[in-house]
């Protein structure tokens, strides 16, 4: 049995595994009580995209990343799916390398449009775009330019951090002014939940455990409704199964030049 002074299995204060799930819990419970509200919603659009020929754009910037390939590119998901990256604009824009190393490039509004136009969207397309502040310029930017284009927006973000900040965007608006459907990840402000002793701040985030949990509630209530309509949603296999690379690459040449799949 583990000992008490290295957090076992039943302490819940301080900094520990125990501690963290026991933390984490009734914030995942939160993100659930969503289900019967605005993600039907946003599964709605989501469905009404995808039923268009649409495809579904992912973007987040810094580890909001993590909602984007949750959503595009994974088995047990849609194949219709496209990931936006900021290295994008070094990989398929012709940006230098040096651009990557710029700290503040997630907080600069400038580079959006190019990002949007490199996604290669189409009218039909609808956006995801997930970021715990809600209010870097890179991310406002393109929330504002999706809008512009008159593409669905999904926003994923903790209303209670945003609440607490200021918009970086020239604008003053935040993701959530441009969003049709706001999701709430439930993370606190700042993200991590657990206290280091003698005030030495918070760890332990908790904003990519929730945003991945809305991306499969998300997909599972887009399948519910295809499949109740007797559709067959195209959704990816497992590549690392027998026939899995053969049933993707089939599925995704229906998409061919609109879902990308890089590093």
């Amino acid at each position: 049995m583990a000992s008490s002074k290295h957090g076992g299995s039943g302490d819940t204060s301080g900094v520990s595994a125990q501690s963290y799930v026991h933390t984490l819990t009734p914030i995942l419970a939160a993100v659930t009580e969503q289900i019967d509200g605005p993600i039907q919603q946003a599964a709605d659009l989501m469905t009404e995209s995808l039923r268009a020929d649409g495809v579904i754009q992912a973007f987040g910037s810094g580890h909001s990343e993590a909602l984007a390939m949750e959503i595009a590119g994974r088995a047990g998901g849609l194949i219709a799916t496209n990931r936006i990256a900021l290295r994008d604009l070094v990989l398929l824009g012709g940006e230098p390398r040096e651009l990557l190393r710029s700290a503040e490039l997630e907080r600069d509004p400038k580079y959006s449009r190019k990002l949007y136009e490199l996604s290669a969207a189409r009218s039909g397309d609808l956006f995801v775009i997930a970021s715990n502040s809600g209010v870097n310029g890179s991310i406002v930017e393109l929330a504002s330019v999706v809008k512009e284009k008159g593409h669905p927006l999904i926003a994923i973000t903790s209303m209670q951090h945003t609440g607490g900040m200021d918009s970086r965007h020239p604008s003053g608006k935040k993701l959530i002014d441009f969003a049709d459907v706001v999701l709430d990840n439930h993370a606190p402000y700042g993200d991590s939940v657990l206290d280091l002793p003698d005030g030495g701040g918070k760890v332990c985030a908790v904003s990519s455990i929730t945003a991945a949990l809305i991306a499969q509630m998300l997909v599972a209530e887009v399948l519910r409704r295809m499949t109740d309509a007797g559709e067959t949603p195209p959704v990816y296999l497992s590549a690392n199964i027998p026939g899995g690379d053969e049933h993707n690459h089939a599925l995704e040449a229906r998409y061919e030049g609109r879902i990308r799949r890089t590093a």
